[in-house]
């Protein structure tokens, strides 16, 4: 997994401009069973990835969280909201609540994450292969197929199985 994850941002970056250009056809025109297909591809490609052999994203980036989120977690440790964002968090440049440090400080040595059960939304839904109206998250999923392999590999089947 070690090679692959490494490989990955210089094979994102070879594909870049064939996804920009599949994507923007995305958007004027998605077929009518795209959140179908999308699914499907998602849930073939988690039947064979483990995502605890990797946990990339938990080690490149961080989530947002929103304030269900903070509310959530900071309950979990028993804290009140303002010092767990005080402890945890910044302000991004787009006004959002952001790990102040990746990789991520929940995450242990062994991948697993001790906040799993009220991790945030952003996690759960990581890497939103699945989201309905996909074909409006492309920005989002440029930049997790850099980091994501299940992404990458979910985006490479879409784009040989839905004709544009």
């Amino acid at each position: 997994m070690e090679d692959v994850i490494k490989a990955l941002p210089q094979l994102a970056k070879d594909k870049e401009n064939e996804n920009k250009k599949f994507f923007a056809k995305l958007r004027k025109k998605p077929p009518k069973n795209l959140d179908y297909v999308m699914q499907e591809l998602h849930e073939e490609e988690f039947e064979r990835t483990d995502c605890l052999e990797c946990a990339n994203c938990c080690k490149t980036t961080g989530p947002l969280f929103t304030d269900k989120d903070i509310s959530r977690i900071s309950k979990h440790f028993k804290m009140k909201e303002f010092d767990f964002i005080q402890a945890f968090l910044r302000i991004d440049e787009d006004k959002d609540y952001v790990l102040q440090t990746t990789p991520c400080h929940f995450l242990g040595a062994d991948n697993y994450c001790s906040i799993y059960e009220v991790r945030p939304k952003a996690c759960r839904e990581f890497p939103h292969t699945d989201r309905k109206k996909f074909q409006q998250i492309a920005k989002l999923t440029l930049e997790n197929v850099k980091m994501c392999p299940a992404a990458f590999n979910i985006v490479e089947k879409m784009k040989r199985r839905i004709k544009l």
